[in-house]
Formats: structure tokens, sequence, C-alpha cells
């Protein structure tokens, strides 16, 4: 991972403060991770974060993962965070970056599913050319979903591809609130910070 691809992140924070992972002793896990944290900041919202590249590429998303094929979720693409912040969990300090309560809602492996003329894309450049598509293996989340860049801009789109794993009538956000971590609630973590 270069110092280069957290020099965002780092600039957001001050490490004497906040219990964040500065980043940089982790090293890449042998499959590729996935974490969506629930972040109670300004407005709730859960951050997924996919490992590419050593480091976690992030977008938040307002109203969390659905995994109904016809609902597409807005999402936007944050700064890179360090491979460590996969298993954070605890509160950022008010007056810090984020400052709130954060727990792990979700984590696993994902396989990457991204192709172009039938080659398989990096999920690294599949993220760089705005257009994702992986294989979820979490505690909650299964299956397929798509992530598309909207033009130029920050803003991307989620979308639970059509598969086995889909459900329209499942909520994940609403049936399964907690941590996969802790068994906490968001709740819970700000009364511990």
């Amino acid at each position: 991972m270069s110092k280069r691809s957290l020099k965002t992140y780092r600039g957001k924070r001050d490490f004497r403060r906040t219990p964040e992972p500065a980043g940089g002793r982790a090293k890449r896990s042998p499959s590729r991770m996935f974490v969506v944290q629930k972040h109670d900041a300004t407005a709730l919202h859960y951050d997924f974060r996919l490992e590419a590249g050593g480091v976690l590429k992030s977008w938040a998303i307002p109203k969390g993962r659905s995994t109904d094929p016809g609902e597409e979720r807005l999402a936007m693409a944050t700064e890179a965070h360090p491979l460590e912040y996969g298993d954070f969990e605890g509160v950022i300090p008010e007056g810090e970056y984020g400052g709130c309560p954060v727990l792990v809602w979700d984590t696993g492996t994902y396989r990457n599913l991204t192709q172009e003329e039938g080659r398989e894309l990096s999920a690294e450049e599949a993220v760089r050319r705005g257009h994702v598509k992986v294989w979820l293996e979490g505690k909650k989340l299964r299956g397929g979903f798509a992530l598309t860049r909207m033009g130029q801009s920050r803003r991307w789109l989620l979308v639970k591809m059509k598969d086995e794993k889909a459900d329209p009538k499942h909520d994940p956000v609403r049936d399964k609130p907690k941590s996969v971590l802790s068994g906490g609630t968001i709740e819970g973590v700000a009364r511990r910070g």
C-alpha cells in the first residue's frame, strides 16, 4: 500500500485524538475482504468498503444495502481507508472527521466478477474505470452486487444483481441492525465510547 493512496484519509484525521487506525501495517488478505460499517454521523449511513490495491476502496450509502434487484441505491465515493479499518468499531470523537459511533455491520470476502471484452479486470482497475461487479460472501450479505459511477462524479449507483440470493421482501438494514463483531447496536457503541 502506498503512502499516497492514504494521504486524503490521513489528512482528515488527528490520530492523537481518534481511535481510528492510521494504517500501514496490515498485509493484504489471502482472499479479498469487504466490510460494511454502520456510521451514525451527521446522517446515519452505511460505508461499503472493498479491498483493492492494498487499501479499502470506500463508498457511503445513505440508505444501506438492499437485496432487491429492482432498487438502486446511491453510493458516494469517499477516500480510501487502510485495511486495518476493516475491523474498526468504536466512537470517533466529536470534532474529528466523521465524529460519531461506528459499528461493523457486515464483513466477509468477495470475488471480483468484473470483466471487459472477456477478460477479468482487477478490482482496482474496475473501480478506476467506474464499474465494479462482485460476489459477496458475508455474514449478512451474499450474492452479486454492481457499482456503477455516474459520469465522472463521486456519485455511484449500487444494485443487487438478479441471482439466487436476491430477495425483494428482505430488508437487511431493518432486520439485522447489530454488529457482526460485538453483537451490539449503534446506540450501544455510542454508550461504550
